[in-house]
């Protein structure tokens, strides 16, 4: 891997690891911070930073840049992308954000198969405080050295330290109640008892001499009234075929191994340490000012209930006002929540938008100095990929391609990976703000443990933004998904670089944005629209460019034929878009605030409004227009505006055929409220 340690700015040593580590000791006496260019010896490095005991002047930070940048036939160009990588390493830590907290003192609930649950609460139960449900009949053991409860599970929910577990016993006997005395057994004439002290039915003939024999104990009973049962656990470990939660992210607490042995190990593993106190990040800040879920009794959007794949997010009203309540402690930490929300209540917060906002610029900006330094050109592409499970997949093609550079291809010079705690924490205004600080582009590497609604919705909201982009000139593809089975599947990822490395290198977008991103989606996404509308090759047509179904922008149209102008939708517009006019019957609008949530739509009592997804240019966005006006109706009688005469003609139309509206009834819907009473108590007298 050919380096310039003048282009670096650096001293270079190529056996740091071992031979050289003494740099490594008399760079712990200096004052400037220090960033180990590898990640091999990250363990050695940390212990020796630790057994020096020096105070240091920030924290030691390491970078990847062998098989992100050195191992590849593009190395002799990767300079920029080095310097790149390590100012990345460089941006100073987020700020800490608040913890979950989670206690548990060890209650284990095992649930499964008798013979299997048994065994493993048998191996277990001087570490934990076990119980055992068993869904299917095993070998009772002889001693009672922890609860056993047999039936089938009806409820499960819950995570570390407060599951709540609701099971039907199916069974007469009860085996918390059973003493094992063996009397029943002896008594029944068809042999149907096991020696797990559970009836077969299908052979019971109900001859009941089995009750008989238990009436001293009273386990057991066939017609038995309350079977259910309710217990409260801190850990499950869910041993069935077909597991009790089935959601795609499981709750912390909660194991499911399914029947294969050395997953049950691994689980049994995990179980004997989750004894105690635990934290963990609150991913998410959700304000319910800016939530387009719900008024009036109305739902309008919910796209972070059906996206979350652990069921954290669940639909509130009260008083009519619809929001979302997010259970912290279910909450994995995945994001799609906040990549999906319309109005940005629902935002990603470990790490912030703004501080990927300062990644981003680090590593536009270290690139474009060092290319300049190197009187090259060209524009970096941005690849976004999971802390874990992407970084795992793209250092093992680096690798790869070291070893076998004909069958595989390494990250070219030109693309600069950026790791996410979850790449479907990523969205529309992250992208839009790295193609704004340089980036020709934006990729997402899906590395295979994505849920399959990460993934669609990914796809969706790439969808949209390929739109817009092709709507100002910029093509069509400035944003794309590489797609990999699983965290090993380098294949698919190198023939994706292949065809990145062999095609036509794109250009930015324009130069380098000034704005900052922002914690409030929609103002990043305005910023970023008047960035791409100043630097566009197109203008937009003055109708607007179509934009798919799920857009978070666009507007609204109005059937002036059936529209009363009751302003129902103004009352139910959680964004203030939709905008009466005190002095005159007017209904107005303003696009940059709609949000598309649909709240208009199900609201309105004449079904004459429609969502019209679309992207307009900034200053039409920001315009109020008139969506519809009438007349105003005049009271007959005191000649005070009360109405419009839209509403007053549709009403006199559809009453004025009935009996009870004949004659003076008629006439008096044609009369405020207070000429109206004033008008029957005159015909009284």
């Amino acid at each position: 891997m050919p380096l310039d340690p003048k282009a670096l700015g650096v001293n270079l040593h190529t056996s740091l690891c071992r031979q050289e580590v003494g740099h490594f000791l008399t760079a712990l006496d200096g004052t400037e911070p220090i960033v180990v260019a590898c990640t091999q010896e990250r363990s050695l490095f940390t212990e020796l930073a630790v057994q020096s005991k020096k105070p240091l002047v920030a924290p030691l930070r390491f970078v990847n840049i062998r098989e992100l940048a050195g191992w590849t036939q593009e190395a002799k160009q990767s300079t920029p992308k080095i310097n790149a990588l390590i100012a990345l390493s460089e941006v100073v830590d987020p700020d800490p954000v608040p913890v979950v907290d989670y206690t548990s003192q060890g209650r284990l609930l095992i649930m499964g198969g008798g013979k299997q649950a048994l065994q493993w609460a048998a191996q277990l139960q001087n570490h934990l405080d076990v119980s055992v449900l068993c869904t299917q009949t095993g070998d009772l053991p002889l001693s009672r050295e922890f609860p056993v409860y047999s039936g089938r599970v009806t409820r499960l929910a819950g995570f570390l330290g407060n599951f709540k577990v609701e099971w039907e016993l199916e069974n007469p006997i009860d085996p918390e109640i059973c003493t094992r005395c063996g009397a029943c057994v002896e008594a029944c004439p068809e042999d149907a008892i096991d020696a797990g002290f559970q009836i077969d039915l299908d052979r019971c003939k109900s001859h009941r001499a089995c009750v008989s024999a238990c009436a001293a104990i009273g386990a057991i009973a066939f017609d038995r009234a309350d079977r259910q049962r309710e217990g409260a656990f801190d850990l499950i470990l869910d041993l069935q075929d077909q597991a009790s939660l089935t959601m795609a992210q499981k709750p912390q607490g909660y194991f499911a191994p399914g029947a294969d042995p050395f997953e049950q190990a691994l689980a049994i593993n995990q179980l004997s340490g989750m004894v105690g106190e635990f934290e963990k990040p609150k991913y998410f800040v959700y304000s319910d000012k800016l939530c387009a879920h719900g008024r009036n009794g109305m739902t309008g959007c919910s796209a972070c209930i059906d996206v979350c794949s652990t069921e954290a997010i669940r639909s509130t009203f009260k008083d009519g006002q619809g929001k979302v309540e997010v259970n912290p402690n279910l909450c994995m930490g995945c994001g799609a929540c906040a990549t999906v929300c319309p109005s940005g209540a629902m935002r990603y917060n470990y790490p912030s938008v703004p501080y990927q906002g300062k990644q981003l610029k680090a590593l536009a900006q270290t690139y474009e100095i060092s290319m300049q330094a190197a009187k090259a050109s060209g524009a970096p592409s941005l690849l976004l990929h999971h802390r874990q499970h992407g970084l795992q997949l793209l250092e093992t093609l680096g690798r790869g391609a070291r070893l076998a550079p004909q069958e595989f291809e390494a990250l070219p010079a030109f693309v600069l990976p950026l790791g996410i705690e979850h790449i479907a924490s990523t969205g529309i205004d992250l992208w839009f703000g790295a193609l704004a600080y340089g980036f020709a582009e934006v990729l997402l590497l899906l590395s295979g443990e994505e849920d399959p609604q990460y993934r669609e919705a990914l796809k969706q909201e790439a969808e949209l933004a390929n739109v817009i982009l092709n709507a100002y000139g910029f093509g069509n593809e400035r944003v794309r998904l590489i797609r990999a089975e699983s965290s090993a599947d380098i294949a698919s990822v190198s023939a994706e670089l292949k065809k990145l490395r062999l095609r036509k290198a794109l250009s930015s977008i324009g130069p380098s944005a000034s704005f900052a991103l922002s914690n409030q989606k929609r103002e990043t996404l305005e910023a970023s629209l008047e960035y791409f509308q100043k630097h566009a090759k197109q203008a937009l047509p003055s109708d607007g460019v179509a934009l798919p179904v799920h857009s978070l922008l666009g507007g609204i149209s109005v059937n002036k034929e059936a529209c009363t102008l009751c302003m129902s939708c103004v009352g139910a517009c959680p964004e203030g878009a939709i905008l009466d006019n005190p002095e005159e019957p007017q209904l107005a609008f303003i696009e940059k605030q709609c949000v598309q949530c649909g709240l208009c739509v199900q609201t309105c009592p004449e079904d004459a409004i429609q969502l019209t997804p679309r992207l307009l240019s900034v200053e039409q966005r920001k315009q109020k227009v008139v969506l519809n006006e009438t007349q105003p109706f005049n009271c007959i009688s005191c000649g005070k505006p009360f109405g419009t005469l839209k509403m007053i003609e549709l009403m006199l139309g559809r009453l004025g055929a009935h009996q009870a509206f004949s004659g003076d009834a008629l006439e008096r819907l044609k009369m405020c409220s207070d000429c109206r009473v004033i008008d029957m108590m005159k015909k009284e007298l």
